[in-house]
């Protein structure tokens, strides 16, 4: 059994948005613990940093972790890259019903550390209510026997943060694939009302506004939901990114539809390549947790950029031993900004503007918009 102390240490710490909770050093050990351990143990990772200028005794020393190269996220389509610890570990992929799929090893530390990060964030905003039950509404895939999906797992992981009274999911499982059920979501939704328990949305925003707009066009009255219930949204819209929703816009008509404010609507960025939790504060801004650092990289050349300019949005994280997935940079464009925001979180936030490029690469996202039909 290896064992990553600096690493495990810090993934447990309890203030997720607190750097001056940690203890001096920590990041750095434990950058270089799960570094040095790719570098002796999973094939090929030390060769990349020769590649990229870094030698293997230059790890021990490194602060700057932006010198660490990077593994572009959409080369998981390609290969799957695991480390000892990965070969007999749990398998996720990126995608719904067809196309590349990003596919990722998760050995139990691992799974462990980034459920244990979601956790503490749930816990920081007052999320996780044992005594509460609430009806669940999951935006994503009625299980199914095999179901490796990276969204699925997640949301039904986050149903374990309140007692489940009932749960609907909104892509049922037909036997033959999944179909998208909006006017059983809109049932779901209308007996939640009558009942008055907090309800959960989790799952797709773009699955979430075609409800909403199915009812308003079927002249379905608004509803009321407990006050107390929350609205979680992860992942992106369809294939065009001109078909977007901006959130603030889906925000307002979950108020006025179902009747829950702006402040307990929240979106969450994650991705099957990185599970370390991007979680929108109050105002609404992806604060970045002490377990990870962020850069954005200049696509053409992947320099590192300074606070409000775009580029490729790229993480660092020694959570994952499973993978050399502990360095990553994504498709997706960000813009970084300073530990300023008015919900009192002292930690760096990124705002999001979309993916680069304009290649048809597909997503859970993606493929969950193919299965709602539009009748």
């Amino acid at each position: 059994m290896i064992h990553f102390p600096h690493a495990d240490a810090l993934c447990a710490l309890p203030q997720p948005y607190s750097p001056e909770s940690i203890p001096s050093g920590l990041f750095d050990r434990a950058m270089a613990e799960i570094s040095l351990f790719h570098s002796h143990h999973t094939p090929g990772y030390e060769d990349w940093l020769n590649a990229n200028g870094l030698a293997v005794e230059d790890l021990e020393h490194l602060t700057d972790w932006s010198r660490l190269p990077p593994i572009y996220a959409n080369y998981f389509k390609q290969r799957l890259l695991v480390s000892p610890t990965g070969e007999e570990a749990l398998e996720l992929t990126s995608s719904g019903t067809g196309g590349q799929k990003s596919r990722m090893r998760y050995d139990e530390r691992s799974m462990a550390a980034a459920q244990a990060m979601v956790a503490r964030i749930f816990d920081h905003y007052g999320w996780s209510t044992p005594d509460a039950p609430c009806n669940y509404l999951l935006l994503s895939h009625e299980p199914e026997p095999d179901n490796r999906l990276g969204t699925a797992y997640t949301d039904q992981f986050l149903c374990r943060f309140a007692p489940v009274n009932s749960l609907t999911y909104a892509l049922r499982h037909t036997g033959n694939g999944h179909e998208f059920d909006v006017f059983g979501v809109i049932r779901a939704l209308q007996a939640f009302a009558e009942q008055g328990l907090p309800v959960r949305i989790f799952g797709f925003p773009a699955l979430l506004w075609h409800v909403l707009e199915r009812m308003r066009e079927s002249g379905v009255p608004d509803l009321t939901l407990a006050s107390d219930s929350l609205v979680f949204l992860g992942g992106g819209w369809k294939k065009q990114a001109a078909q977007e929703i901006p959130r603030h816009q889906v925000y307002e008509r979950i108020t006025r539809q179902l009747g829950i404010e702006a402040h307990r609507c929240r979106d969450g960025y994650g991705a099957v390549e990185h599970a370390v939790p991007y979680i929108e504060c109050a105002r609404h801004r992806f604060h970045v947790p002490v377990y990870s650092k962020v850069f954005i990289r200049h696509p053409s050349n992947f320099e590192v950029q300074p606070f409000g300019e775009a580029g490729l949005l790229s993480f660092v994280s020694p959570y994952i031993s499973s993978s050399p997935a502990h360095a990553v940079v994504m498709s997706d464009l960000a813009t970084l900004h300073p530990a300023t925001c008015e919900c009192g979180s002292s930690t760096q936030w990124f705002e999001l503007h979309g993916r680069a490029g304009t290649s048809a690469s597909r997503s859970c996202a993606m493929a969950a918009a193919e299965l709602i039909k539009e009748h």
